[in-house]
């Protein structure tokens, strides 16, 4: 019972809550901004036609352009007050582009889809603006008109509806319309945020960049990422095998050579027990070598993987020095590029958790959830994973965001840490 009762109390603290929030605030000043941008708008719209209507005689061919490229700076200033008081979140389109000389800029202007945009924004948001302006209004401005009814009743018609002064009911009507008044003030929050709606998807459907534009700058983005990541995996092998593999096959030349210089003296016993302890060592440089190749190797494409995701996890995780639970849940193979990616991910990401976490126990779930491969890898670690500049997850992200896939880290101090992979399943 007495759960029941502070739930209810928090549903009613939250609605009083409302009217002060962050949120409301910025609604309530992008409404009370939309006469201003609407009527500039409007204006501007004035000018199109006119020039237009001018472009017959060439007059207005220039001014058109101008127009254009004027409503792209509009539409500039109605994304940022979108972005900033709406909560929209809508990406920079590509800047305007135009050769040197008049002409070009005028040809430019005339092309330019972004401008156009912007000249359609103007003119079916007035309909979306009027709705908001009128919520606006009517919720906010009659709440308090309402809500001060107390101070004004005495004064206004309505009070002297009997010869005698003030009628019998007056101030029971009078605190009815106040707590009429207080009711619309909660309620205006939501209202006022739900009558922007169509402003909010107008300004993300024509101030944003197109969809064709949005999906070239991403493919040059990841064409990008793609190929820095395959420089840094270059330089890593050439790293490993010129200080590591190649050290070694030096050393191992230079210990044979040694070896046949000693059993030229074959009788001299201590020639042949130098000899023998020099054989011994270019064994074991030998050995460590194949072995250093073989996790290069590895760390280029590891054999595990011919069998499929879910079993080069499997072999993974029994590998880690922690213990590691494995929920695997993959009804057909990714690609085999996702495939090294959601490896590496999670090797990374085991790596970070035993090197940095003092995590004792970890999970590493592998499913296929609304057409996208999840990884989500879990430790009951410290906490404090964050993506810095030249860190291991800033290089994850890299990687990810070549195939479009996506990194989400939630590390609070203390832990525990959920860092969540999501990759197209399908290049």
């Amino acid at each position: 019972m007495g759960k029941q009762a502070e739930g209810g109390f928090g549903r009613w603290r939250v609605l009083i809550a409302a009217p002060v929030r962050a949120r409301a605030r910025r609604d309530l000043a992008y409404a009370l901004m939309l006469p201003l941008m609407a009527g500039i708008g409007l204006a501007h719209l004035v000018l199109v036609w006119l020039s237009v209507l001018m472009a017959v005689n060439l007059i207005g061919v220039p001014v058109l352009a101008l127009c254009v490229w004027a409503a792209r700076g509009l539409g500039t200033v109605n994304r940022r007050l979108a972005r900033v008081l709406a909560g929209v979140r809508v990406p920079d389109p590509a800047p305007f582009r135009a050769g040197p000389g008049l002409l070009n800029r005028i040809t430019a202007a005339f092309s330019d889809v972004t401008g156009w945009r912007a000249v359609i924004h103007g003119l079916v948001r007035l309909p979306a603006a009027v709705v908001a302006v009128v919520a606006a209004a009517g919720l906010w401005g009659g709440g308090l008109l309402l809500l001060s009814c107390p101070l004004w009743w005495q004064s206004s018609a309505l009070a002297y509806l009997s010869p005698n002064g003030l009628s019998p009911n007056g101030w029971p009507d009078a605190v009815l319309m106040s707590a009429a008044g207080l009711a619309l003030l909660l309620l205006a929050p939501w209202g006022v945020h739900l009558a922007l709606t169509p402003e909010r998807v107008l300004a993300r459907s024509l101030l944003g960049p197109e969809p064709g534009e949005t999906r070239i700058r991403r493919l040059e983005q990841a064409r990008a990422l793609a190929i820095d990541d395959a420089v840094a995996r270059l330089r890593h092998i050439e790293r490993d095998l010129h200080d590591g593999t190649a050290a070694r096959l030096v050393t191992l030349a230079m210990s044979l050579g040694m070896v046949q210089e000693e059993l030229e003296h074959a009788h001299d016993p201590d020639r042949l027990r130098r000899a023998r302890a020099l054989v011994d060592g270019a064994h074991r440089t030998a050995k460590e070598s194949v072995s250093e190749l073989r996790d290069l190797i590895r760390g280029i494409h590891p054999p595990a993987l011919d069998q499929g995701l879910e079993t080069a996890l499997a072999t993974l995780t029994a590998r880690t020095p922690i213990p590691v639970q494995l929920n695997a849940d993959l009804p057909e193979r990714p690609a085999s590029a996702i495939e090294a990616i959601a490896y590496f991910c999670t090797t990374e990401l085991l790596a970070n958790v035993i090197k940095h976490s003092a995590a004792r126990h970890a999970t590493v779930d592998a499913r296929v959830t609304d057409g996208l491969l999840s990884l989500i890898v879990r430790d009951d670690g410290v906490g404090g994973a964050a993506m810095k500049p030249g860190s291991g997850l800033h290089g994850l992200a890299a990687r990810i965001g070549t195939v479009d896939g996506t990194i989400d880290i939630r590390s609070p101090a203390g832990g525990p840490t959920v860092i969540t992979v999501e990759l197209p399943p399908h290049l």
